[in-house]
């Protein structure tokens, strides 16, 4: 008995253990990317850089920014549903908090979120309104 005991948590454990692995290391410093500026044309819409690949796993931080241009309110369900937050930083101040709904830029500033992916998918962040005028960008999470 103690014999099969032994062979099916061997089995449990080779069937789990490939379904639970990331591909990053979580006790390294985060990797920086490249900033999603909001409103990078003389309407406002355009934003700085519209794709991002990132590794399932891996530590990210995104400083997010708003030209002030329009008002941005930052939000992607998707997104913010298949993320570990770790922090945010805006104004002076660090918020601990586990999810995000929403970042809403009335006039110019900034947001620095820390992040890890944990859902591989394609995921878009954008301007609530504005989407379909180019104020998006997708993330790809491996």
């Amino acid at each position: 008995m103690k014999k099969w005991l032994v062979v099916l948590c061997g089995l449990f454990v080779s069937l789990v253990a490939p379904l639970t692995y990331a591909k990053g290391n979580l006790a390294r410093k985060c990797v920086e990317l490249p900033e999603l500026v909001f409103g990078t044309d003389e309407a406002g819409f355009a934003v700085s850089q519209s794709d991002y690949r990132l590794e399932t796993g891996t530590c990210y931080s995104l400083m997010i920014r708003s030209t002030g241009k329009q008002e941005y309110a930052v939000v992607g369900e998707g997104f913010y549903r298949n993320i570990w937050l770790r922090k945010v930083e805006a104004g002076g101040m660090e918020i601990k908090a586990t999810h995000l709904s929403e970042l809403e830029f009335e006039d110019e500033g900034q947001a620095e979120i820390f992040f890890v992916p944990i859902v591989s998918g394609e995921y878009k962040l954008f301007a609530k309104r504005l989407d379909h005028k180019g104020s998006e960008a997708i993330f790809v999470f491996e």
